[in-house]
């Protein structure tokens, strides 16, 4: 369309330059003969319409709006001034929808660290799928849609619903040994005979203990 608009644009602005030329008389003339023209193509045509591309139609209202809408219906043309008047307005409406849509199209994408979680999830979690995925991100307070996550699953080439097999408490705690850790506490005496509570951690993944804390009246606290 746009091509065919810049051809329309070039070849009147040569029939522009062909009238500088011609006297008024000689001008006159030529509109007669044009508008008995019309007359003629719109008996022949009868109750028939005139069929306007969309390039002529957006060149037409480009041409004529200029004109007072007064004058629109003294002109000799093939359609009704209301609808001239209803080109120009969908031309402008158009060239603002043009200039108002977004440079990338379709949804934005995913934040990498939303992905990155999801794909983590995914693997420490063979068993799960899409909709398991999405429903524990809703928990930590990750707003995503379902079918996202189905998404990101398929690009990985992880299948987004695999089959639940039922998993062993060994399965679990190998998944999760990262994440778990296994805290209690134990008493001690010390050399001065003192009787210490002592609070520890052991990191499953790695089974190192870690001392918290130490005391010999321990509180909730």
């Amino acid at each position: 369309m746009l091509l065919r608009l810049a051809y329309l644009g070039v070849t009147n602005a040569f029939a522009m330059l062909r009238l500088l030329p011609m006297s008024d008389p000689d001008k006159d003339i030529e509109i007669l003969a044009l508008r008995h023209q019309i007359t003629v193509l719109e008996r022949q045509l009868g109750m028939k319409r005139a069929c306007f591309e969309p390039s002529d139609r957006a060149f037409l209202a480009a041409l004529l709006h200029r004109l007072p809408r007064n004058l629109l219906p003294r002109l000799r043309l093939l359609v009704r001034p209301d609808t001239v008047l209803r080109w120009h307005r969908n031309l402008v409406a158009h060239r603002h929808a043009t200039a108002s849509k977004p440079k990338r199209s379709g949804r934005p994408r995913t934040v990498r660290s939303i992905r990155a979680l999801v794909l983590r999830m995914a693997q420490e979690n063979p068993s799960w799928g899409y909709r398991r995925l999405h429903g524990e991100l809703l928990i930590l307070g990750v707003k995503v849609a379902a079918s996202t996550v189905w998404e990101i699953l398929q690009t990985a080439g992880i299948d987004p619903a695999p089959e639940r097999n039922s998993s062993t408490w060994a399965d679990f705690l190998r998944s999760q040994a990262d994440a778990l850790l296994a805290c209690d506490f134990f008493e001690t005496i010390t050399l001065s005979g003192a009787r210490m509570y002592v609070l520890a951690v052991i990191e499953h993944a790695n089974r190192r203990i870690r001392i918290l804390g130490a005391t010999a009246h321990p509180t909730a606290s």
